[in-house]
């Protein structure tokens, strides 16, 4: 790690490998490293939620531990291995954690959907078959405002079971899918620098759910609009 004076605003050259790339930049002693990735690097899929490392929303993977962003200084990057969302993906697809956030409505407005899914990687690569127990104690670290966490729960629980057929099977889990991804047609479903974004994911969900009762709206009285 570099010896900088964290007063000081001379830049300092920062060279790390970031998603299997070597990447070179300068970056000011005070800067964190989620400034880094979002304002130098242009790596905008890792997010900014409270800028104090509660909220797990800028999660990565630095030197084999998963750390918070916003809470590393960008100097402390160098000569680290770094894996940012952009870098869960493979090539040409989805990993399976992204499909099954989809698939399962996983996420509405997106902002933690990065941090979860980097954290939940992590996760199945040190436990295979985890419990709901297990996963909710790993993501405790992350926080959702929409979702409620159970939808994520089941993505984390069914992107592990497809990929523990793909090890047994010795094939990638894209050859398993023996069906397309549910939501690829839904007009308001997209994907960006790997991170997954979705808008009502749960259309299909929805679909045979009966409409509930509408009820009649109230008419308001000209007295009420005068004392309103």
């Amino acid at each position: 790690m570099l010896a900088v004076d964290a007063h000081s605003t001379t830049k300092v050259v920062v060279e790390a490998t970031i998603n299997g790339e070597p990447v070179q930049f300068l970056a000011e002693p005070r800067q964190t490293l989620l400034e880094c990735l979002r304002d130098i690097l242009s790596m905008t899929g890792t997010k900014e939620g409270c800028s104090d490392g509660n909220c797990g929303a800028c999660n990565v993977v630095m030197g084999g531990r998963l750390v918070n962003s916003c809470l590393v200084l960008g100097v402390e990057a160098n000569g680290q291995s770094i894996t940012t969302i952009e870098g869960i993906a493979p090539a040409g697809g989805l990993h399976p954690l992204q499909t099954a956030f989809l698939e399962e409505a996983a996420l509405q407005c997106g902002i933690c959907t990065p941090g979860f899914i980097v954290s939940a990687s992590e996760l199945l690569k040190h436990n295979s078959h985890p419990s709901e127990d297990e996963v909710r104690f790993w993501l405790s670290g992350n926080l959702c405002r929409c979702t409620g966490y159970d939808k994520i729960v089941r993505a984390v629980q069914d992107a592990a079971a497809e990929l523990r057929a793909a090890r047994e099977s010795g094939l990638p889990p894209q050859a398993l899918r023996d069906r397309p991804l549910r939501l690829a047609q839904a007009p308001c479903t997209r994907v960006r620098r790997g991170a997954v974004v979705a808008c009502r994911a749960d259309v299909e969900r929805r679909r045979d759910r009966p409409a509930p009762p509408r009820h009649p709206r109230r008419r308001r009285h000209r007295h009420d609009q005068l004392a309103a």
